[in-house]
């Protein structure tokens, strides 16, 4: 059966898709069996050039595509992106994280965004991903199809083996570009390609399409164990997305550290290593219930504090002594990002002090003889401990009358209720 017959991509005939289209093999043959796909509505493909700027030739090939898709009557896009080379992933990943940015920037809504990958770029994943310790979902490699950005992701050669678009190529007298970076074994997957594959064919002809075949397979494992994680997690969820840790220790140590990298991605926290799961697991579970036990990593951390997980952001610190005037007439913005705003009254009758936290402040609150400290106060609030420090006070000269809109003192009270008014406070956003 011919890999590439014009059944392949019959599910997508009548659906916008665009193209990601770099102007090596892979992509031409893509973009060219797409634009002859029986039954495609006219106007429904088009394409995306991602220029990298990383090799000396990318105005060349940037022009080569616009020729060829112009040729071809395809509307052609060119996103040009910045690819920092220290981002401590390595280049390869850098270039990847960018083009697909740029993917989700230019992909329209319930568009299908086309890419080129094929049964040997699979087995490459999957052989990568064995060889990094992945779990079974790491070991799934790519999908054919998943959410992408406002679109779909759509890999329709999946299962062709690279031969095949090579002759494919050939016989309808295709021109692509070669990358000659593809021939420098410096990458990981560079290295599989052209050192390691080519031996295991000597021995197992059919090496690649096992592998995808066992891609495949852990793919289906992966997607029936991700039905139960959604269930169990659902159970552990507490209020404001936390992990309840009494229905979290009930579950065995693999189905815990299946919850906590779920809950981890649907918090949009980074993937969580396995020395993350461990130490969750062994410290944070079994921590006394008045510690504040945690994780960090990357630009993330998990926080235990009353009994639940919490994902806690990295914040922004403030310039050491931070103070401003404020009247209440305009938002405040705060020096880590944050807001405070006066709604509901024009302004105060003076203009009062802002300032950070310096320890030791005291606060009179409503129907009280005496003032507290402000600390205790906080202590037995919802605000949580790594938020504290970024409350901002708002002063009287030495008196505190609120610590952001969490604790407001017995005069600012009176004073906003004499006014119809109300103060809010908008925490900062977490560091990137």
């Amino acid at each position: 059966m011919n890999p590439l017959s014009p059944t392949l991509l019959q599910d997508a005939t009548d659906i916008p898709v665009m193209v990601g289209f770099s102007g090596g093999l892979d992509s031409t043959v893509l973009l060219h069996l797409l634009a002859n796909a029986p039954g495609r509505q006219p106007g429904s493909l088009r394409a995306l050039h991602v220029h990298h700027g990383l090799q000396s030739v990318a105005d060349d090939w940037q022009q080569h595509c616009i020729e060829l898709c112009a040729q071809w009557n395809i509307p052609l896009q060119v996103a040009h992106v910045d690819v920092p080379r220290d981002a401590g992933r390595g280049l390869e990943a850098a270039a990847r994280d960018a083009r697909h940015a740029a993917f989700k920037v230019h992909l329209g809504q319930g568009e299908w965004l086309a890419l080129a990958h094929h049964q040997d770029d699979q087995a490459e994943t999957f052989l990568l991903r064995a060889l990094r310790g992945s779990s079974v979902d790491g070991l799934g490699a790519m999908r054919g199809q998943r959410d992408f950005g406002p679109g779909t992701l759509w890999r329709p050669l999946l299962n062709v083996p690279r031969a095949a678009l090579e002759a494919y190529a050939q016989q309808q007298q295709l021109h692509w570009i070669d990358d000659p970076s593809n021939d420098s074994a410096d990458f990981d997957r560079n290295f599989l390609r052209l050192q390691v594959m080519p031996l295991l064919r000597q021995r197992w002809p059919h090496a690649a399409a096992a592998m995808a075949r066992s891609a495949g397979l852990a793919a289906q494992a992966a997607q029936l164990l991700g039905g139960n994680d959604a269930d169990l997690l659902q159970q552990c969820l507490g209020n404001g997305d936390t992990l309840q840790l009494s229905p979290l220790k009930q579950l065995s140590a693999a189905q815990q550290a299946r919850v906590l990298r779920l809950w981890a991605q649907q918090q949009r926290l980074p993937p969580l290593p396995a020395k993350g799961v461990q130490a969750i697991q062994q410290q944070l579970l079994t921590a006394d219930s008045d510690q504040q036990a945690e994780f960090r990593w990357q630009r993330a951390r998990v926080v235990r504090w009353r009994d639940q997980l919490h994902a806690a952001p990295l914040l922004p610190a403030w310039p050491k002594g931070w103070s401003q005037q404020w009247n209440g007439a305009e938002p405040a913005r705060l020096p880590d990002g944050g807001m405070l705003f006066l709604h509901g009254a024009a302004a105060f009758d003076q203009p009062l002090l802002l300032r950070q936290r310096q320890g030791g402040e005291r606060i009179q609150l409503a129907g009280r003889n005496h003032s507290h400290q402000l600390k205790h106060r906080l202590q037995h609030s919802d605000v949580p401990p790594w938020l504290r420090a970024q409350l901002p006070l708002l002063c009287d000269g030495d008196s505190v009358l609120a610590a952001a809109d969490r604790v407001i003192s017995a005069p600012l009270q009176a004073w906003l209720q004499a006014h119809g008014g109300h103060l809010e406070w908008q925490p900062p956003d977490p560091v990137n």
